[in-house]
């Protein structure tokens, strides 16, 4: 864009994502998504006077993890704060988070673009906090509120402003997300709150030191509303400027259907919110021996993956990019490969055929029925020629079906490729006998009939001929017909 040409966009992310806990961060109430409305509640986290929390270790664990995989340092010491604020879905009337002492800091995020270049952005902190409950408003003046999600873990991700496009910022989302759902920490699903992102953006002549006003941009709640709300947000600042006019520091609000920006409310500062230490949680101490435990049990993560499937198997980027998009999908490729087959052909089988029914079904592949031994029994049927890639499909379907073998399925319905020249030939010279108009045709020069006689043979032959075998027969026969064809 001719605009970015002469501005610097400067964004930062700040990340929410709700930790996969079986209880709430600091009460024993189940954290479940979809529940009936404030069945999951207690007096801690309704905030009943007199009712004191609880830290959840696990929770402290899944903070540590997320921490030490984007290479921060995690705090020997670290301290709960109130951040005090009044909403009707915030019952105690503050939240339990961590200000100037969070349990990791200082890490980096590097993923790649789409042009293949690497981009690094810096971690500021990882914090713990509790969730707020959930807003409901009805068609009138009703509103309602669901208390089932207060006092769910989260941990919140700040980047540093590295961000300059938001191209940049889906990339690194994407990655953030995978990281989050390779080591286990978060489900890290948008569609059901698990995942949520705010943004700060400005602007700068591009060259510029000195950074602009900046806003905070709320409610993007897809990657594909990341783009779009922070374009939105650029070009909005731009005009300003180019017209003479100031941006305002405030909070908005993206409405993804309309496609533009709403005014919150100005946007407030640390000292707005009056934290202080929270008196019934002592501090957290981390041992430097828990935390090396914890990296030591670190899962391969997704950079570490996609190097190996590239020096491993000899995979191009794009089949990485799709194939460690999940951990589960990844090692589901892995078993194939192991099972035998060749990782090409794994890669091609997995984003073709194996991703349609994942698509037409609405599952992942931990929901697939295919073994991984069983498709690497059928890639190597048509590796070896037994069957044609065409046949290789009508069996991938018999064996969903049936949950038999490949070989069990060719056997049994007679799929065998036929290659062998004779039968080959017999069957092109019956295609062209019972075909004399588009024959005549093809010789006066018609040369894309070449390809009808092709599926003539093939459906001759019930689709078992060997593709090459009946296209070099073809050609050959053709050619003895009229020699200069």
């Amino acid at each position: 864009m001719a605009i970015l040409e002469r501005w610097e966009p400067v964004i930062g992310l700040e990340v929410h994502a709700q930790l996969a806990t079986n209880t709430k961060m600091f009460c024993r109430c189940k954290r479940e998504y979809g529940a009936s409305p404030n069945v999951h509640t207690c007096p801690v986290c309704l905030g009943y006077p007199g009712a004191l929390p609880v830290l959840n270790q696990q929770a402290v664990e899944f903070a540590m993890i997320m921490g030490l995989a984007v290479d921060c340092t995690v705090r020997g010491l670290s301290r709960f704060a109130r951040k005090n604020y009044f909403y009707p879905d915030l019952p105690k009337g503050y939240q339990i988070s961590q200000y100037d002492e969070p349990i990791c800091e200082h890490g980096k995020l590097t993923f790649l673009l789409d042009d293949g270049a690497s981009k690094t952005v810096g971690i500021t902190r990882i914090h713990m906090e509790e969730d707020a409950g959930k807003n409901i408003h009805g068609d009138g003046n009703e509103s309602y509120v669901d208390y089932n999600r207060c006092g769910t873990p989260l941990i919140e991700i700040v980047s540093e402003p590295d961000i300059r496009s938001p191209e940049e910022a889906h990339k690194y989302l994407e990655r953030l997300k995978q990281t989050l759902e390779y080591t286990g920490v978060s489900d890290a699903d948008m569609e059901k709150g698990n995942l949520r992102c705010d943004a700060n953006i400005s602007i700068r002549p591009r060259g510029a030191a000195k950074l602009g006003t900046r806003t905070e941009m709320k409610n993007l709640n897809s990657f594909r509303g990341v783009e779009r709300g922070l374009m939105y947000e650029i070009r909005r600042q731009i005009k300003l400027l180019e017209n003479g006019a100031e941006v305002e520091q405030c909070t908005l609000s993206w409405d993804d259907h309309a496609g533009e920006t709403r005014l919150m409310r100005s946007k407030e500062e640390a000292h707005d919110y009056r934290y202080f230490p929270e008196p019934d949680l002592v501090p957290l101490i981390i041992p430097d021996s828990q935390v090396q435990a914890i990296e030591a049990a670190l899962p391969e993560l997704p950079s570490a993956i996609e190097e190996r499937f590239s020096k491993q198997y000899g995979l191009n980027p794009d089949d990485i990019r799709i194939l460690t998009r999940t951990r589960e999908l990844a090692g589901y490729c892995e078993q194939v490969i192991g099972a035998g087959a060749n990782p090409a052909d794994a890669a091609q089988w997995l984003q073709g055929e194996v991703m349609r029914v994942l698509n037409e079904e609405r599952e992942n592949i931990t929901e697939f029925t295919m073994e991984p031994e069983q498709l690497a029994g059928l890639i190597d049927l048509v590796a070896t020629g037994s069957i044609n890639r065409n046949t290789a499909k009508t069996v991938f379907d018999r064996m969903l079906e049936e949950g038999l073998s490949a070989l069990e399925i060719v056997t049994r319905d007679d799929l065998g490729q036929v290659s062998d020249a004779e039968s080959i030939e017999q069957a092109v010279r019956m295609v062209l006998e019972n075909n004399p108009v588009e024959l005549e045709r093809y010789l006066r020069g018609e040369s894309k009939l070449f390809g009808f006689f092709m599926g003539r043979v093939m459906a001759g032959t019930r689709g078992k001929g060997d593709p090459q075998t009946v296209k070099s027969a073809l050609q050959r026969i053709l050619a003895e017909m009229h020699p200069g064809a």
